[in-house]
Parts: C-alpha cells; structure tokens; sequence
C-alpha cells in the first residue's frame, strides 16, 4: 500500500514531540478557533433548542459511528474490566489515551450498557467547538460536550456545570494528555485538569487505557485499521487526608502507573521514549 504523505508527516511531527517532550501538543494542525463566550455554550441544555439538537446530533453520531463499525473502519475487538467502571458507583471522571476522532465512540459502546440510561458527557478543546474540524462540527457542539474556554466566564460556567453533572452521577470523560496523536500506543505524561476536578468535586477517575493491534483492514492512507482493546481499569479515590494539590498529583501518578502497567503487559515490553 502507498502510505499517505500527510500520514507520514504527522508520524514524525509525532516522534519529534515525543523526543523533546511536548506531550500537550497536537500533532495535527487544529482549526483557527476564537474565544467561547458564556452566552455561546449551553452546558446543562437548559435551553429546548439545546436539547432538541442534542437529541437529533447523538442519533446522527451513532449512525456515522456505527456504520464505521460496520464497514471495520473502526474496530472494537475487545473490552476489558467493566465491573472495575460498575464498581465506581455515582458521579465519575473517565480518562482515556486519545489517538483518534473515533476513540471516544470506543469509550461510549465500551459503556454504554452499564450506564443505567445516562450519556457520557466529553470536554473538548475549545477550537473544537468554536470551529470544529469537518464534518464532525454537529457531533462537537451537541453529542454531550462540555467545551473549555480561554475566558473566565465562561470557565467559572463550565465549573458549574461539571459539578452540577457529577452530583447528579453522570460520567465525564476527560483526555488528560491534552493532546491526540494520531494511532500512538504509547501513553502520554498527564496534565492536572481531570484530577483537580475529581478532587473539587470528591469523585473517583476510572483510568481507561485503550491498546491496538493491526488489523488486515486498509484504512485508506496506507496504514491499516487498528483494532482495539479497551482496557477499563480500577477507580482511584481522592485522598482527603492530605492537601488538594498532593490529592491531585497522587491520582495523576496513579493513573499514569496504571496506564504504563497495562501498556507494558498488552504489548510485552518495557516503556521507552524517543524510541521507534
């Protein structure tokens, strides 16, 4: 198969983050985005027109998804340690590896019949809401995202809204590496975001690791589709017992370990960067 030239750039735009250690950035240029004002964004759909779109964008999401599925453009192999998600029980952050448009679909299917009805909530970048990449500016703006913001108003409104969303026990899912590479296996140093908002809000993280496997499947560039494992892994609680900040680094050290033991065990060697 020919491999595709931009495939090909953004793999080594990935090894050139890897080996200096820009583990926030994105591979792919994200689209030109501009500052998500309070008024812009209904978090809680209060408004019936937020609701209405929300309903019609999920039953467009999961007919894209699904027929993704079906043609094995995306491949769900396996999902691994359910009962660890049922056994968190109320309000939950979910943190996943993000390497794909479609990961977080992986995340919902892997979910979706142990969540007694609810949906999972997702907190996008805000150029993905203001500006989404096509064609997935319907899904960004109304499949459940909870979007951040550079401004202050608007982030103080977010804050309430994940509060709000986790007292009533829905389930977030936040991508803690900040950033997607594109098919990298490998998992990625952590920002603070997801476990400080675990720690404010006294809720637990279900570290979700996802591995993949090549699949016989030509994806179109080249490549071939990846299959995956979704590998769902023990909740970790915040500490009380100490201050928020040591809360915070203990839970993101934790899943960190927890994410590198199930990479080391699935692909059966030691994690090295700067390494092919």
């Amino acid at each position: 198969m020919e491999q595709s030239k931009e495939r090909l750039r953004i793999l080594e735009k990935i090894s050139e983050l890897e080996k200096n250690g820009l583990w926030h950035i994105d591979a792919e240029d994200d689209p030109e985005t501009y500052p998500l004002m309070p008024e812009d964004v209904d978090y809680l759909n209060e408004r019936l027109s937020s609701r209405i779109k929300t309903v019609f964008a999920n039953i467009m999401a999961t007919r894209f998804f699904d027929k993704m599925i079906k043609k094995r453009q995306l491949i769900i192999k396996e999902v691994r340690g359910i009962e660890n998600f049922v056994a968190a029980k109320g309000g939950k952050i979910v943190t996943c590896n993000h390497f794909s448009v479609g990961d977080n679909y992986a995340v919902w299917v892997s979910l979706r019949d142990f969540m007694d009805g609810r949906k999972l909530y997702k907190v996008i970048r805000e150029g993905n809401y203001t500006n989404p990449p096509k064609p997935f500016g319907l899904f960004m703006r109304h499949c459940n995202t909870l979007p951040l913001s550079s401004q202050t108003a608007t982030m103080k409104k977010f804050m309430k809204a994940v509060k709000a969303l986790l007292s009533r026990g829905e389930t977030i899912l936040i991508y803690p590496e900040q950033s997607m590479w594109w098919n990298y296996r490998k998992p990625k140093p952590m920002q603070d975001g997801a476990f400080s908002l675990a720690v404010r809000n006294n809720v637990p993280v279900v570290p979700i690791f996802i591995t993949m496997e090549d699949s016989d499947q030509p994806d179109g560039n080249g490549f071939f589709v990846q299959e995956y494992t979704v590998n769902i892994l023990p909740a970790i609680y915040p500490d009380t017992s100490v201050s928020a900040a040591e809360a915070r680094a203990k839970m993101k050290e934790e899943n960190y370990n927890a994410w590198v033991r199930v990479y080391e065990e699935f692909y059966g060697k030691p994690l090295v960067y700067g390494e092919e």
